[in-house]
């Protein structure tokens, strides 16, 4: 009998990982971005020639008639407003990257309510946020021991007065508007989470949230260089803009057909300064529509153009962003009707003030 030789199995050699890139020279990233700029700003310096020539030139339309200022309006609105997000996007992913959710609620877990709900509004400026990450966002505030009045603040502040609103509105109308729109959202903000904060309403956010645990450990702050944060302003854009764009164009063709359509001064009639329902019925048509700053701010602008009051035109803006019924069908997963009854409630109040008080000094 042959003895038979046990050969060693054949282990074939694991492949060697693959090579990184080479990175890119700074210099390089640089003159890129330096060039994006340059093309940005060409377009956005061209867009009003662009606009007429299209209108007037290559469709034919005759001036001053209903189609062609309302085609003319949309020609113009619609680049100059995803030129002027694309921007803001890009510079805000840069400034996010420095506040992520979790720096966030590490700010705000342990502080005083007066305190917090003043940093929570503040925070809520520069911190990614949306209606669909609202019950995210007030679990992990929730759990990580941030007071229920700090959190609200933070749930008003963030998508209302965000940055992008911000600039967008200064772009659109001009520092003042955009300064006061900045205070009177913030005043909004603290006010309301801090009187639900002090009306200790707890004992509606639903139970099986409080049951949760809180995360463990202590928050480390992710160290990336600057390389790394234009990645993150640039994938901002694209994230972003890319779900924004198709209420742009929605709020731009309102827009377009009360600009066109709707005659001078009517609006004054049903929402000017005049009318002492015109705030109240402002906030009523606004909390079932859906839309953000980007798509909300074309059709705010052709109200103003209309006749239609500051006061009453910000209250409908903030209705719309702060209050949106989608918003609260997504909170109903967090908190009971009542507690959600008296969010709207205290903010509406909030936003009601404001108007009535911009049609009396403005």
């Amino acid at each position: 009998m042959t003895a038979e030789i046990a050969l060693p199995a054949f282990r074939p050699e694991p492949a060697p990982p693959p090579a990184a890139p080479p990175a890119r020279p700074v210099a390089a990233i640089v003159l890129l971005h330096v060039a994006a700029l340059a093309a940005w700003a060409g377009a956005y310096i061209g867009n009003g020639p662009f606009s007429k020539l299209f209108t007037y030139r290559l469709l034919g339309l005759t001036p001053g008639t209903h189609l062609a200022s309302a085609v003319e309006f949309f020609v113009f609105e619609v680049p100059k407003v995803l030129l002027l997000l694309t921007l803001v996007v890009f510079v805000v992913g840069i400034v996010r990257s420095f506040f992520t959710p979790e720096k966030t609620r590490s700010l705000l877990a342990g502080r005083r309510e007066t305190a917090g709900n003043v940093l929570a509004s503040l925070l809520g400026i520069v911190t990614p946020f949306c209606s669909c990450s609202a019950v995210p966002m007030f679990i992990g505030f929730v759990t990580a021991g941030v007071p229920l009045g700090v959190t609200f603040s933070f749930l008003v502040a963030a998508p209302m007065v965000n940055e992008i609103a911000l600039a967008l509105l200064f772009g659109l109308f001009g520092w003042k508007v955009a300064g006061l729109y900045l205070a009177t959202g913030l005043l909004i903000a603290f006010t309301s989470g801090w009187t639900i904060g002090k009306l200790k309403l707890e004992k509606w956010v639903e139970p099986w949230v409080y049951a949760m645990k809180g995360p463990a450990g202590t928050f480390t702050e992710e160290k990336i260089g600057w390389e790394r944060r234009l990645e993150i302003g640039r994938e901002q854009v694209g994230e972003i803009v890319g779900k924004v764009w198709i209420y742009v164009l929605a709020g731009i063709a309102v827009g377009a057909g009360i600009h066109g359509w709707v005659p001078e001064n009517f609006m004054a009639a049903i929402m000017g300064k005049g009318a002492w329902w015109s705030v109240p019925l402002a906030v009523l048509i606004g909390i079932p529509m859906y839309s953000n700053a980007a798509g909300i701010l074309p059709v705010v602008q052709a109200l103003l153009g209309k006749g239609a009051a500051l006061g009453t035109v910000l209250a409908f803006m903030m209705s719309v962003i702060a209050l949106s019924l989608p918003e609260m069908v997504i909170l109903r997963k967090v908190l009971s009707p009542r507690l959600i009854a008296v969010f709207v409630g205290v903010v509406g109040t909030g936003i009601l003030l404001v108007g009535f008080l911009f049609n009396a000094v403005l």
